[in-house]
C-alpha cells in the first residue's frame, strides 16, 4: 500500500449521515473536509510546539553553558561557574544527560537517537501509530542534549514531535490508517517549516522522506499543515531564514565542472559520515556495560574532552557554519571542524543523545564546500568565484549524500538564500552528490538505522499471484462484535476467546466502530485502573476496506495490523458484512490456485 491519503481501491468515502454527539468526529474522520481541519489543527499544533521547543533549547543552553551559542563563544567560561574556566563544558553534557537518561529509559526508548528513522518505521510498518508521550519527551531530552553540547540538530527531534502530535490527534479521533499517516507526515512537515521557516522544505521532507510519496491529496494536506505553522513560526521568530547568508552567483561556466567535482566529493562524504556514525554507536554498544539511562552521563565526559579541544561543536554551531560560508577561516581549519563534527555527532549520538543529523549534514557541507572553494581559488583565482558559493552548495550536497533526498536538499538551500542564480549549480551538485551515494551504499542515514533492525522499508510483499482477487472471495463469517460501552474486563474475555486477538467494535446502533485487539486489551488491564473502561475507548480504525477491495490491499493491510482480523464494510461503510483474516486469504488463494501434483519421485511424471 501507498503511504498516501487515497482509501483503498475500490474504497470510495462517502459522507455518513450521523447525529448526535459523535457526529462532529465522524465527520473529522470520514470527510474530505475533516481531514482539512485536522491538517490545519496538526499544523498549529507543531508550529507551537516548533516555539516551545526552540525556546527550551534557548533556555538550556544558557543555563547549561552561559551563552546564548556557546560555538561562537571560542574557550569563554560559564558565568554561571565563573571558578571552572572553560573547562566546565566537561561537566555541561554529563548534567545534561544526568537529567534526560532517566527520562528516555523510562518514558519514551524510541526518543533516543536522531528520531526521522522512527517516524519513517511508524508510517510504513505501524500505519502511522507513534506513542503520544513521545512529543514531550522527545522536546526535553533534545532540548536538554544540545543545551548541554550535544552536537546534534533540531530538526530530527521536532519532525519526531509533530509526528506524535499529529498521530496522537489521529488516534483521539479514530481516523483510518491511510489518513493517520498522512497526519504524521503534517506533523513532521509542520515542525519542519516552523523551526526552519521553510515552509516549502517542510512540505518535500515530509513527502520524500516519510511519505515516500507524493499523492495529490497527501501532497494538499501536507502543504496546508507546513503553511499553518510556518505562519505561527514566522510570528514569533520573524519573517527570516534561520542562517543568514550572504548572495552568491555563477560568474564563469567553469564553475560548474568545479560545483561537479564538489558533488561527488560530498557524496562520498555524506556516505562515510553515515558508516562513522553507526561504527561510532557499534562501539559505544560494545563498550558500556552499565544501566542505559546513566550512559548520556559518562560518554557525556568523552563528549566534554572534544568539546575543550573544538568549542566550536557544542550544540548546532551556525554561527561556526555561517563564518566558514562567509570565508573567514582558513583551509586546515575548515577540515578540522568537518572531522570535527562527523566525530561530535556520532559521539552525540552514540552515547544515546537525542537529536537531529540534518544540521551537522549541513554543518559539514558548509566546512567541505567552504574548503574546496578555497583550494580552487589558491589554483586557479580568475574563474573559481566566491568562496562561500562552494560552502552554500557543499550544505546540500552533503545532506543529498547522507539522506538520498535531493529534492529536499535543492528547496531547503533555495529557501536559505532566496537566490535563483545559484539553482542550477545546486541542482548540478546535488544530483551527482545522490549517484554517488547511491552507488557507494545501498542506504541512506536514515534507512540504515532502520535496516540494522532488520526492517527493510523498500521490501514489498508479493501481490502477483492475489491480482484479480476481492475481499469478498476471501471473507469470512462475522464474528459477534463488542458493542463500544462493554467494560473493557468483559470485552477482554470474549478477546481471549477469539482466536485471531481482534474483533470488531460497533456503536449501540449497530454502526461500525473499530476494532479492538487482545494486544492492547491486556496492556490496559496490566495496572489494574481501566477495568471498567469501555471498550469503545480502545478501538482503531485500519484502511477501510470493503467487499470489492483488492486482496493484495487487504494482506497489506493485514500485515501491517496488531491483530490478525479485520473488517470488511458494506456499501454504505457503516455496517459489518463480512471479516477477513490471514487463513481466509491464504484459503482463498489456494482456491484460486491448487498446488501442482507432486512428480512421481523416480520418473518426475506427475
Amino acid at each position: 500500500m501507498t503511504a498516501d491519503a487515497t482509501p483503498l481501491p475500490s474504497a470510495r468515502r462517502p459522507v455518513p449521515v450521523r447525529r448526535g454527539p459523535g457526529a462532529l468526529p465522524g465527520a473529522l474522520r470520514e470527510t474530505k473536509s475533516g481531514l482539512v481541519v485536522l491538517a490545519l489543527l496538526v499544523g498549529a499544533g507543531a508550529g507551537l510546539g516548533a516555539i516551545a521547543f526552540r525556546w527550551m533549547i534557548k533556555t538550556f543552553t544558557l543555563v547549561l553553558s552561559g551563552h546564548a551559542d556557546y560555538a561562537a563563544a571560542g574557550h569563554a567560561a560559564n558565568p554561571h561557574v565563573p571558578f571552572l574556566g572553560r573547562w566546565f563544558v566537561l561537566l555541561a553534557p554529563v548534567v545534561a544527560g544526568l537529567l534526560y537518561g532517566p527520562l528516555v529509559q523510562r518514558f519514551a526508548r524510541e526518543a533516543r537517537g536522531h528520531g526521522v528513522p522512527e517516524v519513517m518505521y511508524a508510517v510504513a510498518r505501524r500505519g502511522g501509530r507513534i506513542a503520544p508521550q513521545v512529543a514531550l519527551v522527545k522536546s526535553l531530552a533534545s532540548a536538554l542534549c544540545i543545551g548541554g553540547g550535544g552536537s546534534v540538530g533540531r530538526e530530527g527531534p521536532i519532525v519526531q514531535i509533530g509526528s506524535a502530535l499529529g498521530s496522537s490527534l489521529g488516534r483521539v479521533v479514530r481516523v483510518p490508517e491511510d489518513r493517520m499517516k498522512v497526519l504524521v507526515a503534517c506533523g513532521a512537515a509542520g515542525g519542519i517549516a516552523a523551526t526552519f521557516n521553510a515552509p516549502l522544505a517542510g512540505v518535500f521532507f515530509a513527502m520524500e522522506l516519510i511519505l515516500r510519496d507524493f499523492a495529490a491529496e497527501a501532497f494538499g494536506m501536507v502543504v496546508l499543515s507546513s503553511v499553518t505553522a510556518s505562519v505561527i513560526g514566522r510570528a514569533a521568530f520573524g519573517n527570516t531564514a534561520f542562517l543568514q547568508l550572504p548572495a552568491f552567483g555563477v560568474h564563469h561556466l567553469s564553475q560548474y565542472l568545479l560545483f561537479a567535482l564538489l558533488g561527488m566529493l560530498a557524496g562520498a562524504v555524506g556516505v562515510g559520515f553515515t558508516r562513522i556514525l553507526y561504527w561510532i554507536e557499534d562501539v559505544c554498544d560494545w563498550a558500556w556495560r552499565g544501566p542505559e539511562w546513566a550512559r548520556p552521563a559518562v560518554g557525556g565526559l568523552l563528549l566534554g574532552l572534544l568539546l575543550l579541544v573544538l568549542p566550536q561543536m557544542y550544540g548546532v554551531g551556525y554561527p561556526v557554519l555561517e563564518n566558514a560560508v562567509s570565508g573567514k577561516y582558513v583551509i586546515a581549519f575548515l577540515l578540522l571542524l568537518l572531522v570535527g563534527k562527523i566525530v561530535a555527532t556520532s559521539l552525540t549520538i552514540g552515547i544515546g543523545g537525542s537529536g537531529g543529523v540534518f544540521a551537522p549534514s549541513l554543518f559539514m557541507g558548509a566546512m567541505l564546500g567552504a574548503a574546496f572553494g578555497a583550494t580552487a581559488h589558491h589554483l586557479a583565482p580568475g574563474v573559481t568565484g566566491p568562496v562561500g558559493a562552494y560552502g552554500l552548495i557543499g550544505m546540500g550536497a552533503v545532506f543529498a549524500g547522507a539522506a538520498r533526498a535531493p529534492i529536499t536538499a535543492v528547496i531547503i538551500l533555495f529557501e536559505l538564500t532566496g537566490e535563483y542564480s545559484i539553482i542550477l549549480p545546486m541542482m548540478t551538485a546535488i544530483v551527482l552528490a545522490t549517484g554517488v551515494s547511491r552507488a557507494l551504499s545501498h542506504d541512506t542515514i536514515y534507512s540504515l538505522k532502520l535496516r540494522r533492525r532488520g526492517i527493510d522499508l523498500d521490501q514489498k510483499p508479493e501481490a502477483a499471484v492475489l491480482a484479480g482477487l476481492t475481499a469478498e472471495a476471501a471473507m469470512e463469517p462475522l464474528p459477534t462484535p463488542l458493542t463500544e460501552t462493554t467494560p473493557l474486563a468483559k470485552a477482554a474475555d470474549a478477546l481471549a476467546a477469539s482466536p485471531h486477538g481482534a474483533l470488531p467494535v460497533v456503536t449501540e446502533d449497530g454502526d461500525y466502530l473499530g476494532i479492538a485487539t487482545a494486544h492492547l486489551a491486556a496492556e490496559t488491564l496490566a495496572d489494574g485502573e481501566h477495568d471498567d473502561a469501555p471498550i469503545g475507548a480502545l478501538t482503531h480504525r485500519p484502511a477501510l476496506i470493503t467487499g470489492e477491495t483488492e486482496l493484495a490491499d487487504v494482506l497489506a493491510v493485514l500485515i501491517q495490523g496488531e491483530g490478525t482480523g479485520l473488517p470488511v464494510l458494506d456499501a454504505t461503510h457503516t455496517r459489518l458484512a463480512g471479516w477477513l483474516t490471514h487463513q481466509s486469504v491464504l484459503t482463498a488463494l489456494h482456491r484460486t490456485h491448487p498446488p501442482r501434483p507432486a512428480a512421481h519421485p523416480m520418473t518426475g511424471d506427475s
